[in-house]
């Protein structure tokens, strides 16, 4: 049981992609001060919804919250107590003290969190074994469980398929045509119609898979690899890109939950 205050205990969060935000946003708005790692060049696709994107910005502003690119840890740490948001490089676990930790790279597998790196260790989706690498899981599949804290055992395995929206699956992801540094003509936000030159990779041309509104781009300057997920595109035109998603909340719902209830 965590015997301290939301504002005594840290939170350090692995991951700051669109998920990950939708925890960061739920601990935030509980009074948790929350640190993210991330990497140097975050893959991340939503980034107008993601803390990832402060990576590349510097400072950000997602649903009122305010994330700072953190040169180092102790930065992070003391900006986080002022209630920013503060991202800094870090692909091992960082030694700060805090009291939990949430890996939400939602990397479909365990890359190195154990259940001793903090008080409380939370794994979010697949990969996971809840009470052998962490106290507890976050199941993160759409459907019944979506968001439900998991004591015992593992979140649903993955499926590798994107979840349909409008008859939609597989065309609603763009994915890299080769190896190479992208273009865009497009920006999030933006409708697009199907077959319109949206981008290249090289001198390899992407086009619109239908018409339909642009959720998520992957960085410019990010160098990307054949089949690599590059965009997301939406069929709903009314899609509230700008938003963190249904899913990020529930799922940080989910953690929010698991931390108050251990």
């Amino acid at each position: 049981m965590l015997l301290k205050t939301p504002a005594e205990t840290l939170c350090l969060v692995r991951g700051g992609g669109d998920l990950a935000t939708g925890v960061i946003f739920r601990l935030h708005h509980a009074g948790f001060p929350i640190v993210v790692t991330e990497l140097e060049n975050p893959l991340v696709v939503r980034r107008t919804v993601s803390a990832a994107n402060a990576v590349f910005e510097g400072s950000i502003q997602v649903e009122g919250m305010h994330v700072q690119l953190s040169g180092t840890a102790e930065e992070a740490v003391a900006k986080s107590k002022d209630g920013i948001i503060s991202v800094f490089l870090s692909q091992k676990l960082p030694d700060i003290a805090a009291s939990v930790i949430i890996d939400a790279r939602i990397a479909k597998r365990n890359i190195d969190t154990q259940i001793s790196d903090a008080e409380l260790v939370i794994g979010m989706g697949p990969g996971f074994e809840a009470g052998k690498d962490c106290h507890l899981v976050i199941e993160t599949k759409r459907g019944n469980s979506l968001g439900r804290v998991i004591r015992k055992g593992r979140a649903l395995d993955d499926t590798g398929l994107p979840e349909p929206v409008k008859g939609y699956a597989e065309s609603r992801v763009l994915r890299s045509p080769s190896n190479g540094q992208i273009s865009w003509n497009i920006d999030i936000g933006d409708l697009i119609i199907k077959d319109q030159l949206i981008g290249k990779v090289q001198h390899n041309e992407i086009r619109g898979p239908f018409t339909g509104l642009v959720r998520g781009l992957i960085h410019p300057s990010v160098h990307v690899q054949k089949g690599m997920k590059i965009g997301d595109i939406d069929p709903r035109l009314t899609y509230q890109w700008n938003s963190i998603s249904d899913k990020a909340l529930s799922v940080g719902s989910g953690a929010l939950k698991a931390i108050l209830s251990w």
